[in-house]
């Protein structure tokens, strides 16, 4: 398989089997994240790698208790790390405050995810499926003292792998037109974009159980891998919202926007624990 059909093929793997991964083809996968694109070569990047049943279990319970992440043979938490930096620049009686600099901290996050998108390639190549996790996020400070991990590191993304035991048949996207732009931005009219939209999501007026397989994935996967019926919730919660778009489906349900928001507390709070300040 050429490298645009293995990503235009490339799926979220939710379902894996219990088969373990070599420790070869583990190694190849650090290489892969080790040799990403890094500002200015720094790589202020840590991985840890989750492979113990117990600690896989309390894994998934930090991330918000998601089956695949305790099923997933491996998980790989990718951690901006500041620590190894100041230790060194220390040894030669020199500073480096990346934890004070945004624009540091954001040059390493983007050095982060160009690795475990290298990981993401290399693992669909070998034949494993893959999955992100973004809400090691939201348990930070619970991750950091689990994993044991010192100050000025944070965990930002965790990548879960395994052989796939299904893969999603498509996940829509938006059309190539609309996300490209020619010179200079284009501004769409309101007709335009929510007729974008409209294209890459479908009728909200199918079937649950079809509205789901093609824009929630994660419910049904949740229902199959632990038997309780998240997508019941779901629909009793879209019912209970007036749920009549995608965008309300969206920004209501899936990603309440006043939760969002209301996130940022917590997470410049565990930042400042992590040492990291920009104000």
């Amino acid at each position: 398989m050429g490298l645009y059909e293995l990503i235009m093929k490339r799926r979220s793997v939710r379902n894996f089997e219990s088969q373990e991964i070599p420790e070869d083809v583990i190694e190849k996968l650090v290489d892969a994240a080790n040799n990403a694109p890094s500002g200015g070569n720094i790589q202020p990047l840590s991985i840890i790698l989750v492979r113990e049943p117990e600690r896989r279990a309390e894994l998934a319970d930090i991330v918000g208790g998601q089956p695949w992440v305790k099923n997933a043979p491996l998980s790989m938490i990718f951690c901006i790390d500041f620590y190894r930096l100041k230790k060194w620049a220390a040894t030669f009686d020199t500073q480096f405050k990346g934890e004070k600099a945004l624009s540091h901290f954001l040059i390493a996050y983007a050095d982060i995810m160009c690795s475990a998108q290298n990981v993401v390639l290399l693992a669909g190549e070998l034949g494993l499926g893959s999955v992100y996790i973004g809400t090691i996020q939201s348990s930070m400070d619970r991750g950091r003292e689990y994993f044991e991990i010192p100050k000025y590191v944070v965990p930002m993304m965790v990548l879960s792998l395994g052989y796939p035991r299904s893969v999603p048949k498509n996940v829509p996207k938006l059309e190539r037109a609309a996300v490209v732009h020619r010179e200079k931005y284009r501004v769409d009219t309101d007709a335009e974009i929510a007729q974008t939209f409209e294209k890459k999501y479908g009728s909200l007026e199918d079937t649950r159980e079809n509205y789901f397989e093609r824009t929630f994935v994660e419910v049904v996967e949740a229902d199959k891998q632990q038997r309780e019926s998240w997508a019941d919730s779901v629909k009793e919660e879209m019912k209970k919202l007036e749920i009549k778009s995608n965008a309300e489906f969206l920004f209501k349900l899936r990603y309440p926007t006043d939760q969002m928001v209301k996130m940022n507390d917590g997470l410049f709070r565990s930042l400042k624990n992590a040492g990291f300040d920009f104000s």
